[in-house]
């Protein structure tokens, strides 16, 4: 009996210690607004004891621990709240009032898409697809064909690039995971439209922005067009191409972490222009040989990518001057080469560092018997960046890079034995900050700058940027962006005085986006000031004396829900510009502006017939172009431009496709601008003559084949 009545003695004394332990835990959690929040969790560290709050935001449970302990209060939508608590057993209940805050990262923050179309998966502002640039009819796959579709740009079909709201093709930066490329169009002849050096199908997405960019991209005086590379690819694959232009041979080996993906590409288009008449007197047709090789390795947190890109093209044509009988035999020959290494990696939770380095190489000789022209350049682009977040609510991208450019150019005459060789240099070191803001779930600001110094002019100087966005409902966007944007002027005007100092815009944008059920629109106004433009003063020297401006009203509506296997966008653009720059004797609008500008896209995709058909029709309306018969300066116009094109995808077989694509389908004369005589005739009068395409119609057949395992693959995709 005494043994037994020893365990019950110590059994109620370990039961009433245990009892004197125990600490219930009572309270209510809300937020800002007073409001319960229902289903939150509370819970202590590390620990199985907690529970979740009932509808009137109350939460009650008790706990055996004591000490110190953490009592963790989290909610999807808000940040987690830590309480540290001071735990002493007691039968009184402490009670506990919480406020929580909303978590702005985790409550999907606005996304400022002033000036900004943005594509690529993920991208909340996206608006256009990155394989719409080969999917859109009169595009034939350029990266500059697709984006003159989008509204804010003006179709300049004698050069084949980006003009933006009121800037020339020059104006336009492109850079490749960050990272600038140079001379980033193919080298043609005046008058006869370029193409992007780079392909579309390399990209997995793209950011071209109208104006208003961020404090990172500088040397761009428009706009910036941002292409992101393809991570590691997931399957092994060849790609061939054969076409009325020429053949490509591609292929893509994959690894566990890594891919390698190498093409080369052989154009000749001699063969073409025997079937179709061209208005050009071509000696031998543009003909080129390309390669190109793309690396890509990632690890946990780490990224790097490696891309190479080397291509070597010729061709030799008749060119007839204005005013001249006789034709002028030109050879031009170009080496082009670009290598773009980047790498990313996450140093802590909230610290990642990004950089790299990229090389672009051009070389140009252009034969004219008995002269010969060269052309170099060599540029180098360093960056070092890191991404800082750290509080929920503030993200900091900040730092630096250097363009380090070398321009070369020598002219000799064979027939006088005079020789003109000209090297510039110039070195410009730029650290931008910026500073992205969620103030609210409905509200982000970005605010920071950029501060370059330029070494060939011994200048400094510092532009500010701001923008933000506001959300209107769930579905609707309010956004504006302001900011200071310069760039050196084109190499022909370094060349002819090495003090010239850099160009300079000022960019002012309001924009609404609604967004519903996968339909876009978007209304946006702007205004752009230029300075210190490049004019030529007394005695042809150049000067910053130029300046002009550029407002208008963009308008952008993409629907690919309401028509089944339809999708289609509207772009239109009104565009108000007049500069005073060059040989501009007064204010004018320039002869690249047109004031009004419509794009059309229709793409269908046919079930039963197993085949996808594009439309595309461009407006623009006419063009200035100054006659020197006249005394009034660039007061003609050209008729508009009218443009229909088309393309058909053919999925002949699961791997084999057949694609055709033809461009001004009705066969309309687009007459561009006119050219006149530099010494007017024997009646004092200056000839002119039109500048119209090589043809009116471009027509282009291919048969692309892939070979994967299975065979399930193809680029229809990519068509």
């Amino acid at each position: 009996m005494n043994r037994i009545a020893i365990i019950l003695v110590a059994l109620q004394f370990i039961f009433l210690t245990g009892a004197l332990a125990q600490a219930t835990l009572q309270g209510q959690v809300f937020d800002k607004k007073g409001s319960p929040v229902i289903g939150a969790s509370v819970y202590i560290f590390e620990s199985y004891d907690g529970t979740s709050t009932d509808t009137l935001g109350n939460f009650s449970f008790e706990t055996t621990l004591e000490g110190v302990q953490l009592l963790i209060i989290s909610y999807m939508g808000y940040r987690e709240t830590q309480i540290p608590l001071n735990l002493v057993g007691s039968t009184s209940p402490q009670f506990l009032t919480i406020e929580i805050a909303e978590d702005i990262m985790q409550m999907d923050p606005v996304v400022i898409a002033a000036g900004s179309f943005d594509a690529g998966a993920g991208s909340k502002g996206e608006v256009l697809k990155p394989l719409d640039i080969v999917t859109t009819a009169g595009a034939t796959a350029d990266i500059a064909g697709a984006l003159n579709t989008l509204p804010g740009t003006t179709t300049v079909g004698e050069e084949g690039r980006v003009f933006v709201r009121g800037g020339d093709g020059d104006e336009t930066m492109t850079f490749i995971d960050g990272l600038a490329v140079l001379d980033s169009y193919s080298t043609t002849i005046p008058n006869v439209a370029t193409r992007s050096r780079f392909s579309p199908m390399m990209f997995s997405g793209m950011s071209f922005s109208t104006g208003g960019y961020s404090a990172e991209y500088g040397q761009a005086l428009s706009s910036a067009l941002i292409l992101n590379t393809k991570d590691v690819a997931g399957t092994d694959r060849t790609d061939i191409s054969l076409m009325t232009v020429g053949v490509d041979v591609s292929r893509t080996q994959t690894w566990e972490n890594s891919s390698l993906a190498a093409k080369l590409e052989y154009t000749n288009l001699t063969p073409y222009f025997a079937l179709l008449n061209q208005r050009i007197d071509w000696d031998h047709a543009p003909e080129s040989i390309e390669a190109n090789a793309a690396y890509r390795y990632e690890k946990d947190d780490f990224v790097l990518k490696t891309y190479f890109k080397g291509n070597h093209s010729f061709m030799d044509v008749n060119q007839q001057p204005v005013g001249q009988d006789t034709a002028l035999p030109t050879g031009i020959r170009n080496n082009y080469l670009y290598l773009n290494t980047y790498m990313s990696d996450k140093i802590s939770d909230n610290l990642y560092y990004r950089g790299g380095i990229s090389y672009t190489r051009s070389n140009t000789s252009i034969y004219q018997n008995p002269s010969r022209i060269n052309e170099n350049l060599n540029g180098l682009h360093v960056k070092t960046a890191v991404f800082y977040d750290p509080v929920n609510t503030l993200t900091i991208n900040a730092g630096n890079e250097v363009f380090i450019n070398e321009f070369g150019f020598m002219h000799r005459d064979e027939g006088s034995l005079t020789e003109i060789d000209l090297t510039r240099k110039a070195i410009l070191n730029a650290t931008f900050v910026e500073a992205n803001w969620a103030l609210h779930k409905n509200i982000s600001i970005r605010s920071g700058g950029r501060l370059e110094y330029n070494s060939r002019i011994n200048e400094w100087s510092f532009d500010p940027r701001i923008s933000a966005g506001f959300r209107l409902g769930e579905m609707g966007q309010l956004s504006a962006a302001w900011g200071i944007f310069r760039q050196r002027p084109r190499t022909e005007f370094v060349l002819r005085e090495e003090q010239i100092g850099q160009e300079k815009a000022s960019h002012l944008i309001l924009s609404y986006q609604i967004t519903r059920k996968e339909r876009t629109l978007r209304l946006e106004g702007y205004s752009k000031k230029y300075n210190d433009l490049v004019k030529e003063g007394p005695e042809n020297v150049l000067l910053n004396t130029g300046d002009g401006y550029a407002k208008g009203i963009d308008l952008f509506w993409r629907d690919p829900k309401t028509f089944r296997n339809v999708d289609y966008w509207i772009s239109y653009s009104y565009l108000d510009s007049k500069r005073n720059y060059l040989d501009f004797p007064q204010q004018s609008i320039p002869n690249f502006v047109s004031t009004h500008n419509l794009s059309v896209v229709y793409k269908h995709w046919f079930q039963p017939l197993r085949s996808q058909l594009g439309l595309t029709y461009t407006y623009g309306s006419p063009r200035r172009y100054n006659d020197p018969n006249l005394t009034t300066f660039n007061s003609e116009k050209t008729n508009a431009y009218h443009n229909l094109s088309m393309n058909i995808s053919y999925l002949m077989k699961p791997n084999v496709i057949i694609y055709f694509s033809m461009t001004n389908l009705t066969g309309r004369k687009n007459v561009f601008g006119y050219e006149f005589a530099d010494q007017p005739n024997q009646e004092g009068r200056y000839i002119g003559q039109e500048i119209v395409p090589p043809a009116d119609r471009f027509l282009f057949l291919g048969i692309f084949i892939t070979l994967s395992k299975g065979n399930a693959m193809n680029q229809l995709p990519n068509l």
